[in-house]
């Protein structure tokens, strides 16, 4: 694991990445173009330090949020031996969903939907041998983004496109692809890359888990190399080990292996692992339960996720629970600092009721969301709609 700055300090590394293009190397490989629009990061970061300084470990937070009330209580509970409702450190296991929960959603779609688009419409070294089902797939993304088409077929669909689009990519070359993407700019976004998205509130949420010897685990509906990726940059503000990160799975294979069956074939010392392909599985609702117990084999006592994808997961943690456990589920509904939806809050609220999730407001409960050197440039035009 690479030696990171402490903390949210990390953001600060993002200002000063380098321009310079990664050569990836092999067949597919090329890089986005980096981008001047890396800035901001160091007041994000300055934001969380006067929080951190003040003694207070959730200090971007609202003091009512019911988060910061809750998890406070749980935690405090959790980490007593003389309370009832202590955890050992081994259980203390905590499970977060990527996009919408940690990290920026829409802008104007998923990191990875984006990534895909580019790279199949826009990347010069590549977008020629794009197959026509890798460009049926970037188009309905489009299509999505600009007039709200709804295509089921679509998560499913980029999965296996991401995987066509880079086989043959080396996991390091793939990073490296990942890291590149990240430092173009945010297009609703003033003062942040793609690779800044993340909710200063939320990293704050992992830290303080973290701190009370909590294991924190990504589970992701995004692929899961991208999300590793997006946490073995130096600018993540997260400090992880990349085997608590879990996504949606391709294959990987011998560089040599062709056509051969993993079972007919023996990986040589002379070979590289590369990306063979094959889309597997897509990590939402019911398999995200089943890769937490394939991968964790521990059953979580906190659950945070942001859309019904993630309630499978939230009602695992709080089903049949030999320990006390809570889910918490972010509501979209800050139009004014983020590319927020106020029904699908609506909706989320109402799902929160019912199932017995805490609501997280993101224009309520939370002090900043990027930093002060973030602005949101759709704010007017969001706001105007929700009229």
């Amino acid at each position: 694991m690479k030696k990171r700055l402490p903390g949210l300090l990390c953001l600060i590394a993002m200002a000063a990445l380098a321009a310079t293009l990664v050569a990836c190397g092999g067949n597919a490989a090329s890089t986005a173009p980096a981008s001047s629009s890396v800035a901001s990061a160091a007041e994000s970061a300055s934001a969380s330090q006067q929080g951190e300084n003040a003694g207070d470990p959730l200090s971007l937070w609202a003091d009512d949020a019911p988060l910061k009330q809750q998890l406070t209580a749980f935690v405090k509970a959790a980490t007593d031996e003389s309370s009832p409702d202590f955890i050992p450190v081994e259980d203390r296991i905590a499970t977060f969903d990527f996009d919408g929960t940690l990290f920026c959603e829409t802008d104007p779609n998923y990191f990875d939907y984006t990534m895909l688009v580019y790279r199949v419409t826009e990347d010069a070294t590549y977008k020629d041998k794009a197959s026509d089902f890798e460009k049926s797939v970037a188009a309905k993304i489009v299509d999505q983004n600009e007039n709200g088409t709804k295509y089921e077929e679509l998560p499913v669909e980029h999965g296996q496109a991401v995987a066509s689009a880079f086989a043959g990519l080396t996991v390091d070359e793939f990073y490296a692809y990942v890291h590149e993407f990240m430092k173009q700019p945010m297009p609703s976004y003033e003062g942040m890359a793609r690779g800044g998205g993340y909710y200063l509130p939320m990293v704050q949420v992992v830290e303080y888990l973290q701190a009370n010897d909590f294991s924190v685990y990504i589970v992701s509906g995004t692929d899961r190399l991208i999300v590793r990726g997006i946490f073995s940059d130096e600018s993540c503000p997260i400090d992880l080990p990349l085997n608590q990160v879990i996504g949606s799975d391709e294959t990987l294979v011998g560089s040599a292996q062709g056509d051969a069956d993993g079972l007919d074939y023996t990986f040589t010392q002379d070979e590289k692992l590369v990306l063979g392909g094959e889309f597997t599985l897509k990590d939402l609702k019911q398999n995200k339960v089943y890769l937490i117990q394939r991968e964790i084999a521990k059953q979580p006592v906190l659950s945070f996720g942001n859309s019904s994808g993630d309630f499978a997961m939230d009602n695992y943690a709080l089903s049949n629970s030999k320990h006390p456990a809570a889910a918490f589920q972010l509501c979209c509904d800050d139009l004014t600092r983020e590319n927020g939806s106020e029904s699908k809050a609506d909706a989320m609220r109402e799902d929160c009721q019912k199932n017995g999730y805490v609501p997280v407001s993101m224009a309520n409960d939370w002090k900043t969301i990027y930093g002060d050197g973030v602005t949101y440039l759709g704010a007017e035009e969001e706001l105007a709609k929700a009229a």
